[in-house]
C-alpha cells in the first residue's frame, strides 16, 4: 500500500466519522452497528480467524441487531 492510498483512506474514514456525529443515533442504528461487532467477534472466534467467517458473522449480527433495535424503536 502506497502512501497516498492509505492518505486518501484516512481522509475517507475522518470525513465518514464526522458525518456520523449529526444526530442522535436511532436504537435501529445503534442495534446494527453492535450486532455487527458482536457477530464478527463471534465469526472469527467460531472459525478460527477465517475472514469468510468474520465478515459472515458481522452480516448475520448486522441484521440481527439491526431487527432489534428496529423493534425497540417501535415501542
Amino acid at each position: 500500500m502506497n502512501v497516498r492510498n492509505l492518505a486518501i483512506g484516512a481522509a475517507l474514514a475522518a470525513a465518514l466519522g464526522t458525518t456520523a456525529c449529526g444526530h442522535n443515533p436511532t436504537n435501529q442504528e445503534i442495534g446494527t452497528a453492535g450486532g455487527a461487532v458482536i457477530g464478527g467477534a463471534v465469526g472469527h472466534a467460531v472459525t478460527g480467524g477465517s475472514t469468510l467467517g468474520t465478515v459472515g458473522g458481522a452480516a448475520v449480527g448486522g441484521v440481527l441487531g439491526n431487527e432489534v433495535g428496529r423493534r425497540r424503536d417501535a415501542r
